[in-house]
């Protein structure tokens, strides 16, 4: 099935093309490319080189740097963007505080952080999840004490991707603890090198260290960066939420991903031969590339019936289906990389294709896509109730 472009689609769709494949650095999409972990300078660098370009922050304000595009061409920048082998913008900066910043923050903060924001002279970490507040977020214990000019934050927060790479950091902190769970939160933005604050990493099961805690230990923050009013964070969050839902199915990265396997598998098998030649592995990819089809047609949907910047309920669909296919792919490579699965810690003269080293690491990576963006349950009950119409 082929899909119909305007003529004008198909000129900003190879225009985008042409800019992820010729301006961003190559090292950065090889590194991709082999799904490897990028630094943190590849991610500033391909940031900043989307920044200069103007296409980093689509969809902020035209006045902050943002597009004036139709959702398909948003769609078209993301999914060139992946098929290129390009990171998307860091989605702390660009989808989350940036857009909170631009929708409630006060004219002063607009322009003291907007444009480090999107140049990623700034790099943001998310403040939201705690030990005891994770899916139910409205019960962190986070708290900011107002003082004069100043808030004092005491708690922790838990699971901040990338945190040891942050300069500041968005923080949900409860300012009236009288009040019911969701009326007392506001939403603060810390320096990370503000004292009393320590990034403690946590490693993870495939032995590398993305996610951090950040415990908050009488540190003193201006009021001036309170963001909005005060006692309705919640609202901003719920806002931020929406923002980093969109675009959480990767079916770009996830074709390309699924693309690599197909050509790997030509000539893995015993003496160079081809896996493909197995009808049960034939079957399984003819599988998941149809699923990816589905996925593809379901994305376009969504773009097609979102209104208002309000994104069509079958995005809890695309959610649920984009990481169930994501997974399926690492675990797809597992399979096809075989006993060299194993050999993930092998050095760069190791006889082993690099693409095998990263076949575990990237299937046990992948485990926390079920979970962030919302987690696959709560996507399954949204779609039982606004979709199907069933009511528990």
């Amino acid at each position: 099935m082929r899909l119909q472009l305007s003529d004008e689609d198909v000129e900003f769709r190879e225009e985008m093309r042409t800019f992820f494949t010729t301006q961003i650095p190559q090292d950065i999409r090889d590194t991709v490319a082999a799904r490897r972990e990028l630094s943190k300078d590849q991610i500033v660098r391909s940031m900043r080189a989307m920044n200069a370009a103007g296409i980093a922050v689509p969809n902020w304000p035209v006045e902050w740097g943002g597009k004036d595009w139709t959702p398909l061409q948003r769609h078209i920048w993301h999914e060139e963007m992946q098929l290129a082998g390009v990171m998307p913008p860091l989605a702390f900066n660009a989808s989350m505080v940036g857009p909170v910043i631009a929708a409630f923050g006060s004219q002063e903060i607009k322009e003291r952080f907007l444009p480090r924001t999107a140049n990623l002279d700034i790099w943001w970490s998310q403040g939201f999840s705690e030990p005891d507040a994770g899916s139910d977020l409205a019960s962190l214990r986070t708290t900011a004490v107002r003082e004069g000019d100043e808030y004092v934050v005491n708690g922790q927060k838990t699971w901040t991707t990338l945190g040891q790479y942050g300069d500041w950091i968005f923080t949900l902190v409860r300012t009236d603890p009288a009040a019911k769970k969701q009326a007392g939160i506001s939403f603060l933005l810390i320096d990370m090198t503000s004292p009393g604050l320590t990034v403690r990493p946590i490693e993870l099961i495939d032995g590398g260290v993305e996610v951090n805690e950040v415990f908050f230990d009488n540190v003193r923050v201006p009021a001036e960066n309170l963001v909005g009013e005060e006692n309705k964070g919640w609202d901003y969050a719920k806002f931020l939420l929406g923002n980093e839902r969109v675009g959480v199915a990767p079916v770009g990265s996830t074709k390309r991903t699924l693309a690599q396997a197909k050509e790997y598998a030509a000539t893995a098998g015993p003496g160079g031969t081809s896996l493909l030649e197995d009808p049960l592995l034939a079957a399984q990819i003819a599988e998941l590339e149809n699923d990816l089809l589905a996925l593809e047609l379901t994305a376009l949907r969504v773009v097609a019936n979102s209104a208002d910047g309000k994104p069509h309920p079958a995005s809890s669909v695309l959610k649920l289906q984009g990481t169930v296919l994501q997974q399926a792919v690492t675990e797809l490579w597992v399979d096809i990389a075989g006993p060299n699965a194993l050999a993930t810690g092998a050095g760069e003269g190791s006889d082993v294709p690099d693409l095998a080293r990263t076949a575990t690491t990237n299937y046990l990576n992948f485990r926390k896509a079920s979970i962030y963006g919302g987690s696959n349950e709560v996507q399954r009950q949204i779609i039982a109730g606004t979709i199907l119409g069933l009511r528990g």
